[in-house]
């Protein structure tokens, strides 16, 4: 069994255990909410068939994400996973804007709640069954890389809080006499909302893109080191087309004495360890030419550097060359995003350079801060 098929039945088989597990959930605490009159358990009830219904969401989006690529998605359908989080985000909002109608109709119009020793016992053990069901369905997103059970998973834990605050709330009520489940019902609400956006915004926050996270950046970039004639690796980029299809490219410099087919037998050589270490696939790999043969271009090199980074919101200077024959110096300047005026910084500094080195056409590219290198 391959790798795919592998963590599609693992999430499968955790989004069955999920429905199950809910289910029974809703189908006691809607018994206890309607024999009690308690509007909070009710709400509770609905909330754990919102999980249901998220499972079942995540088992479809999982199979249809499996599906193989073809001449239209030639890098799969992978994304659908994150389609499906979306789903369970709007699902949830739903259920907690619901609720919260609900819970403001019940506090203008209070009812007076009837709780038995068994309707808190069954209370007292969803809260043990969430935090034990959220715990293992989220480790397992996480280990798997699905967007859809870890948002599951995170979604189960303030279930468990708010399970736990019924409770709170129906001892109160036993103890004193005096009812607050229409309030805490607004509350419930609130964080099954909260709980939605969150997964909304993480999820949007992943399908447009987000900065490939530090350490693995810089630990790509050691990958690509470990061949003696890279000098420097820059621009890196990844593309998410599922957690499983990942696709980069990267600059790389190297020396300009270099044949075509020694670069031929360079990319290829990095191109397969980056995917056997990372299951990355580099796509694409360009490079940037370096000096080798001139000191003096070392040097210049240097200079500009030091101007370069003298400049405000300037972070790296690459892709440097001086070309002596055709008289044209070149080089890239990764700006950061806060910077007013990209091309006017640009211009700025090729202007004094131009004052230290009129021999030269100069040529400065602004870059962006794609990644941590």
């Amino acid at each position: 069994m391959d790798n795919q098929q592998s963590r599609e039945n693992r999430i499968i088989k955790t989004s069955i255990i999920g429905i199950v597990a809910n289910l029974f959930l809703a189908a006691f605490k809607a018994a206890v909410g309607i024999i009690s009159n308690s509007v909070a358990i009710l709400l509770d009830a609905i909330n754990n068939l919102s999980d249901v219904l998220s499972s079942t969401i995540t088992i479809i989006g999982t199979k249809l994400a499996s599906k193989e690529p073809d001449r239209k998605h030639p890098l799969g359908h992978g994304r659908i996973e994150y389609l499906s989080a979306l789903v369970i985000a709007g699902i949830i909002l739903y259920a907690g804007i619901t609720a919260l109608i609900s819970s403001i109709k019940k506090i203008i119009n209070p009812e007076t709640p009837d709780y038995s020793a068994a309707a808190l016992i069954i209370v007292a053990s969803a809260v043990l069954v969430k935090i034990f069901l959220g715990r293992y369905v989220g480790k397992v997103g996480e280990s798997v890389k699905s967007d859809s059970l870890i948002a599951s998973g995170k979604d189960a834990l303030p279930d468990a809080v708010l399970s736990a605050a019924t409770l709170a709330a129906a001892i109160f009520f036993l103890i004193t006499g005096i009812s607050v489940e229409a309030y805490l019902a607004a509350l419930i609400a609130l964080f099954i909302i909260k709980a939605g956006y969150d997964i909304l915004r993480e999820t949007i926050s992943e399908i447009l893109g987000e900065r490939i996270d530090a350490e693995t950046a810089r630990s790509i970039r050691q990958c690509i080191l470990e061949s003696p004639e890279v000098y420097g690796v820059y621009d890196l980029v990844i593309h998410n087309y599922g957690p499983d299809t990942l696709v980069g490219s990267a600059h790389i410099e190297i020396p300009d004495t270099m044949t075509a087919d020694e670069i031929d037998k360079l990319l290829r050589t990095i191109t397969e360890r980056v995917y056997s270490s990372y299951g990355i696939a580099m796509t694409g790999l360009s490079i940037y030419s370096m000096n080798t043969k001139d000191d003096e271009a070392g040097r210049i090199r240097q200079e500009i550097s030091k101007m370069a980074l003298a400049e405000q919101y300037v972070l790296q200077m690459h892709g440097f060359y001086l070309d002596k024959r055709n008289h044209t110096i070149r080089f890239d300047l990764v700006l950061d995003f806060d910077a007013p005026d990209k091309r006017a910084i640009c211009n700025h500094l090729r202007d004094n350079i131009s004052a230290l080195h009129p021999e030269y056409d100069i040529y400065v590219t602004p870059d962006y801060d794609i990644a941590d290198l």
